[in-house]
């Protein structure tokens, strides 16, 4: 989901031709799917638009965690890594926000499921 919130960041961003292979590598994305992406040569935002969104159908549960994976590695990209890190804190704590009041006027904090 952080993925999905952070699209156009990642887009804009991300060189997808560095991370393909990595993919390919790591049994994310097929070898149809890299040659089909690696063709999309003038347009690396359409590149990378076009890989999300192969991510995004692929079902796979692990894509995202390989993709931030292979972000992670890429040095100039600490900065997106630490705002996807950051992306996910917020969601984190936001899941655990108070839900009520006590008569005390202390929040009574939701257990995380």
């Amino acid at each position: 989901m952080k993925f999905r919130k952070l699209h156009s960041t990642v887009v804009n961003n991300v060189n997808a031709a560095s991370i393909i292979n990595f993919l390919f590598q790591e049994d994310i994305i097929g070898a149809d799917d890299m040659r089909s992406l690696l063709r999309i040569r003038d347009d690396p935002q359409q590149q990378c638009s076009e890989l999300l969104a192969l991510l995004h159908t692929s079902g796979n549960r692990n894509a995202f965690v390989q993709l931030y994976g292979a972000i992670k590695q890429e040095s100039h990209l600490q900065w997106l890594v630490e705002d996807i890190d950051t992306f996910a804190d917020r969601a984190t704590l936001t899941a655990q926000q108070p839900s009520s009041t006590n008569a005390a006027g202390f929040y009574s904090v939701r257990e995380r499921s």
